[in-house]
């Protein structure tokens, strides 16, 4: 991992209330420190966005501000800092137990008001914790964090599992704060809350004000100019260094000249001979100083620059036009329909997002397609012999190393391992435990080896969870580019609207 060096702060305004001066850190044990005399200000009444690359050190960074880990250099801050999301030591508990716990000082009717600005049922209060859906999970935790205090808060990735409505509402509520710093990948979501971005780079820090946007169409802008730069740049090296041959190729033969017998007859002027080398010498020495100035400019280019590489999928047209057909069909728990009737069917090339709140059968109709026993009423028909690829929303099974998981899966090692470098990966990641990896690594596991396979339909349950922005672009293009059968449960309003060609929106039914 590339060292975090230095920061770029491009704002003014107030006096900062948190600052940060020479920071330098490292995991113990590993080779390179994350952070090394990093230096910066954050005003407490910003709302900040903070992006990377997973695994850049995000997390790490929020907890360095709460002092959870030791470093070198000084971090000052004069306001108290929560945490999102917040660590449960028993979540075999009722939900409200768990926000009273957290928000000892929130009333009833606060805890339902927040309830409400989250468009959520009361009732989910009264549900064990742990049996709630991972949405459901992220709404009771963030209830508790807004009715904690008016702490300076770190909202680490809130956004995944919760579902447009709730991310919408949950905007709606941030855009009436101020003083945090969120970790998102939602794009659409950074563009609605942030008026400033940290974003931790290859090489350095940049605080910028705006949104994601802003940030977007300034970083695009200093990428383009250094890639001009650069070829330019490469050009006055290459020009430099063939003039800078040809002098010395000159002043070597005249110096041959100058030793060389000559016949009487013949008048050479050594002394203009002399001269003129020693002037091209020079001319040669002037070259040499602006071919090496050229090269440093030149090696100050593109380290921040992150080469978006295309990612492969290989797809399989199926000799049947139609794969899945369901008519009048529902979804039944404990005997009891989840949503209204749907009726859709799904083609060669169809890409499927199937959109609705949390908890409303989204994951269940992925699971009826792969063939799981799921009760149902209506009419369901999946055609033969089907190359399914999967990816689940949890990565908890995931365990051992790369190669161990090679093996399970019977996956083409060498594109497996390709497609994860093109996503951002390091070959020393390769060495370690799976478990020991960022969730955000853990999910381009999964969908790295998904792309790997060769399938009719690939079925994606909530793929970008913890997938930073610019793996979120390669995959987009990925799609859009190979044009396989893919059906999804995605929250990304953005991802939805680039790749989806079909839409099933889900009602309640009761």
């Amino acid at each position: 991992m590339a060292k975090i060096k230095n920061v770029i702060i491009i704002i003014g305004g107030k006096m900062s209330l948190i600052s940060v001066n020479n920071l330098t850190f490292g995991y113990y044990g590993s080779y390179n420190n994350i952070f090394e005399d990093v230096s910066f200000n954050i005003d407490t009444d910003w709302k900040l966005g903070l992006i990377g690359r997973n695994g850049k050190g995000k997390t790490t960074f929020l907890k360095l501000l709460q002092g959870k880990y030791e470093y070198k250099g000084t971090i000052l801050k004069n306001v108290d800092i929560d945490y999102f999301p917040f660590e449960i030591t028993n979540k075999n508990r009722m939900s409200i137990e768990i926000i009273n716990e957290i928000a000892p000082n929130a009333n009833d009717w606060e805890i339902i008001k927040e309830l409400n600005l989250l468009n959520t049922d009361t009732e989910i209060l009264y549900r064990n914790f742990n049996l709630l859906s991972g949405g459901e999970q992220v709404k009771i935790l963030l209830i508790s964090l807004f009715l904690k205090g008016n702490n300076f808060l770190l909202i680490d990735e809130p956004t995944n599992h919760l579902d447009i409505d709730a991310r919408n509402n949950l905007a709606k509520f941030l855009e009436k704060k101020k003083g945090f710093i969120v970790v998102s990948h939602d794009r659409n979501f950074l563009d609605k809350i942030v008026n400033h971005i940290i974003a931790i780079n290859n090489t350095n820090i940049e605080i910028i004000q705006g949104n994601f946007s802003t940030w977007k169409e300034n970083k695009d802008k200093q990428d383009n100019f250094e890639i001009m730069q650069n070829e330019k740049l490469q050009k006055d090296i290459n020009r430099l260094s063939i003039a800078s041959k040809n002098s010395a190729k000159w002043s070597y033969e005249a110096e041959k000249a100058k030793s060389k017998k000559v016949n009487p007859e013949t008048t050479i002027d050594k002394g203009y001979i002399g001269h003129k080398a020693s002037k091209i010498m020079k001319s040669s020495k002037v070259m040499e100083e602006r071919t090496q100035k050229a090269i440093d400019e030149k090696s100050n280019l593109l380290r921040n620059i992150d080469r978006n590489e295309p990612l492969k999928m290989i797809p399989l047209q199926s000799n049947k036009n139609q794969l899945i057909f369901a008519n009048n069909l529902q979804i039944k728990y404990n005997e009891q329909e989840i949503f209204k009737p749907i009726s859709f069917d799904i083609k060669n090339g169809d890409r499927v997002a199937i959109v609705g709140k949390n908890g409303i059968g989204k994951s269940s109709i992925l699971k009826l397609i792969l063939g799981n026993k799921i009760k149902y009423d209506g009419e369901f028909k999946l055609a033969n012999e089907l190359k399914v690829s999967y990816v689940s929303q949890s990565t908890e099974e995931l365990n051992g190393n790369l190669k161990k998981f090679v093996q399970d899966y019977k996956i083409d090692e060498s594109i497996f391992k390709a497609m994860l470098v093109k996503m951002g990966l390091s070959k020393s990641d390769f060495d370690k435990n799976i478990q020991d990896m960022s969730e955000g690594q853990k999910k381009k596991i999964l969908i790295a080896k998904s792309i790997s396979e060769q399938a009719n339909i690939y079925i994606w349950d909530e793929p970008l969870n913890y997938i930073d922005i610019l793996t979120r672009i390669q995959i987009e293009e990925a799609i859009l580019n190979y044009e396989p059968t893919l059906i999804f449960v995605e929250h990304d309003e953005i991802f939805i609207k680039k790749v989806a060609t079909k839409i099933i929106t889900l009602e309640k039914g009761f």
